[in-house]
């Protein structure tokens, strides 16, 4: 290649021509992410200034926090500074007293016997803090001073160890490695269940130890802007996964599938699958519960890019029943297959049902054509309603008992003609609309106000002149505003000709205007 490149120059590249070879699309470059697939959160405190004294005013922690290289580091130097410092401090007391230079004369007696050197001396320091007791090395009656340094050592060596003993033993018994045995998809799933648009992800349990109380929460990690033009750099916003309803609890002895129902109250009630290429969020799931086995508590944590969140698939079945127990196959924990599933978001689904069909939108021809109908009845109640009222209250009951006659023997004799012309088909008979059938069923009704309200009916048309049709008279008997009032015999309601009295011949007129 290096020759080919010297006498082709340093443009010259190697075309693979292999049509066999299949071309990727090139792949999206990972972002950087706020919690880790193991649950570490990738954050950094820097520029802490002054304020990294106050790690030191809580000692315990920060040595808990600590990595374990360090503790170990700690641990080791802790006892090896302590044991030189309080060995020391034996060899200079052996020192001052002069201990070292009679250290073989038995007349002597020393403040600890058998201490020549810093050896010895260190070696009695590790006899008494180790409570070993040879019997070789002891401290004698005439050593004061040395009696006041065996009790500061004895209470100095109880502290040290059980500050770092205690420290060590938390640090072990941190249920951060329980975490390490509960499991979460690699990635997450939008499909339908039950109807609805969800997103899923599963959780597991790989210990027989079960997790007491066990609950599980989402975050989604998103940066915004406000309306007022703030900008919020990875907001969190909580997504329900059952907390309204008992489902966050979880009984996790065997796989389970959490799910977010996508609605409008969830941050996803716009996502599409269009839109999910284009986005960029980060779902942290927190999974809590107490150690059956130590009683402490335990924080699981994992999170789902918007590279990892699937749309249109399922998770595959890991549960299957075996003679007397059932199995859970965890080959299969984090496999998927496609479903059918609408690539639209539920906003857009919620819109497109919204929308009135055609079919149902009423026509105005029909809806002018009922609203008239409508006018039409309720005008002609209204009229037998106010000729009902004229018949017992109006002016017809002072009229003379010869007009009275007159003016009966005319109704009956109306009454007979109205029911003729509706039984013939003519002209008059077509003009009518619903008329003649409202009088017909006036007539054939039974009770004396069934008869009163025909008669009405009758002596209203009777003022007008038989040349005239029906369907005219229906016309020009109806009143100009419909009103529930008592009307009198003589108002213009019941007659278009005027009055009453103007249809009747000249000398009955005459007998009614000198009454």
């Amino acid at each position: 290649m290096a020759a080919l490149r010297r006498k082709f120059g340093e443009d010259y590249q190697v075309v693979n021509t292999n049509r066999a070879t299949t071309f990727s699309a090139p792949v999206k470059k990972k972002r950087q992410r706020f919690v880790e697939k193991n649950g570490r959160c990738n954050v950094q405190h820097g520029n802490l200034g002054g304020e990294t004294s106050r790690y030191l005013s809580d000692l315990f922690t920060t040595l808990v926090d600590l990595k374990w290289r360090w503790n170990l580091l700690i641990f080791i130097l802790t006892y090896t500074i302590a044991w030189l410092v309080m060995a020391s401090m034996w060899w200079v007391i052996a020192y001052i007293r002069g201990d070292l230079n009679h250290g073989h004369d038995s007349s002597y007696t020393p403040c600890v016997a058998n201490v020549y050197n810093f050896p010895s001396a260190f070696l009695f320091f590790i006899e008494t803090e180790a409570t070993i007791g040879y019997g070789y090395r002891y401290i004698t009656e005439k050593c004061p001073e040395g009696i006041i340094l065996f009790l500061f050592q004895s209470l100095l060596g109880s502290i040290v160890d059980a500050f770092l003993i205690g420290c060590m033993f938390i640090k072990m018994s941190q249920p951060k490695k329980r975490a390490e045995t509960l499991m979460f998809s690699q990635d997450a799933v939008i499909s339908q269940r039950d109807g609805k648009l969800c997103l899923m992800f599963r959780v597991g349990n790989l210990r027989n130890s079960h997790m007491v109380s066990a609950q599980i929460r989402c975050k989604l990690i998103k940066s915004r802007q406000t309306p007022e033009g703030e900008f919020l750099p990875l907001d969190q916003c909580e997504l329900d996964v059952g907390f309204g309803t008992g489902a966050d609890q979880l009984f996790l002895v065997s796989p389970l599938t959490i799910c977010h129902e996508i609605n409008p109250k969830s941050p996803f009630f716009d996502l599409s699958q269009r839109s999910l290429m284009n986005e960029q969020f980060e779902i942290v799931v927190i999974l809590e519960g107490i150690v059956e086995t130590t009683g402490m508590t335990c924080q699981a944590r994992t999170s789902y890019t918007e590279d990892e969140v699937l749309w249109g698939h399922r998770f595959l079945p890991v549960m299957s029943l075996e003679e007397g127990f059932f199995r859970v196959d965890y080959s299969q924990f984090h496999s998927t297959f496609e479903v059918p599933t609408p690539p639209y978001s539920v906003k857009e689904h919620e819109e497109k049902n919204s929308l009135p069909s055609p079919l149902s939108t009423p026509t105005p021809a029909l809806t002018e054509c009922h609203s008239a109908r409508r006018d039409r009845v309720f005008s002609v109640d209204c009229i037998n309603t106010s000729e009902e009222r004229g018949r017992h209250g109006g002016t017809g009951g002072r009229l003379p008992s010869k007009l009275q006659r007159m003016s009966s023997s005319g109704k009956e004799d109306l009454q007979r003609k109205v029911l003729l012309l509706s039984s013939q088909h003519s002209e008059k008979a077509c003009s009518t609309g619903d008329l003649p059938l409202k009088l017909q069923h006036l007539s054939s009704s039974a009770g004396p106000e069934a008869e009163n309200r025909l008669q009405l009916k009758s002596l209203k048309v009777g003022f007008e002149p038989m040349t005239q049709s029906t369907g005219d008279l229906y016309q020009r008997s109806l009143p100009p505003t419909l009103s529930t009032a008592p009307v009198p015999l003589h108002s213009p309601l019941l007659s278009a000709g005027g009055r009453p009295e103007d249809k009747l011949p000249a000398k009955l007129r005459k007998m009614n205007a000198d009454r």
